[in-house]
C-alpha cells in the first residue's frame, strides 16, 4: 500500500520559515517525480514545486521562486519543501504527490499518489 505522509506545517509569522517533509512508503521512490501542491480556502489546488526522480530538475510556481526550495533524499524516501520569507498568501493546505515519471508535471491529474496534506498558516 502506497502512503505519502506530510509533516512540518504550522503557524508562522510573515517573513518566517517552515520546512515540510513528505515520507513515502510502498513505492520505489527513486522512480517517481514529486510535486508539492497547495489549496487555500475557497481556491483551486495549485502546483507549487516539482522535482524530477533523480533530483536534478526542479520547477516552481512563479510566486514562490526564490523563496521556496524543493529537494529530495531518495535513500530516505523523502521529499522536502523549504519555505522562506513566508507571506500570508502562502496560507494553505500543502500536499505532496508522486508521479511515476522522470520529470515533474504541473498538472494535478498526472500524479498517481497523494498525501493527506499539512496546514500552513502565515499570520500578518
Amino acid at each position: 500500500q502506497v502512503q505519502l505522509v506530510e509533516s512540518g506545517g504550522g503557524l508562522v509569522q510573515a517573513g518566517g520559515s517552515l520546512s515540510l517533509s513528505c515520507v513515502a512508503s510502498g513505492l520505489m521512490f527513486s522512480n517517481y517525480a514529486m510535486g508539492w501542491f497547495r489549496q487555500a480556502p475557497g481556491e483551486e489546488r495549485e502546483f507549487v514545486a516539482g522535482i524530477s526522480s533523480s533530483g536534478s530538475n526542479t520547477n516552481y510556481l512563479d510566486s514562490v521562486k526564490g523563496r521556496f526550495t524543493i529537494s529530495r533524499d531518495n535513500a530516505k524516501k523523502t521529499a522536502y519543501l523549504q519555505m522562506n520569507s513566508l507571506k500570508p498568501e502562502d496560507t494553505a493546505v500543502y500536499y505532496c504527490a508522486a508521479d511515476f515519471k522522470l520529470l515533474p508535471s504541473r498538472v494535478q491529474s498526472i500524479y498517481d499518489y497523494w498525501g493527506q496534506g499539512t496546514q500552513v498558516t502565515v499570520s500578518s
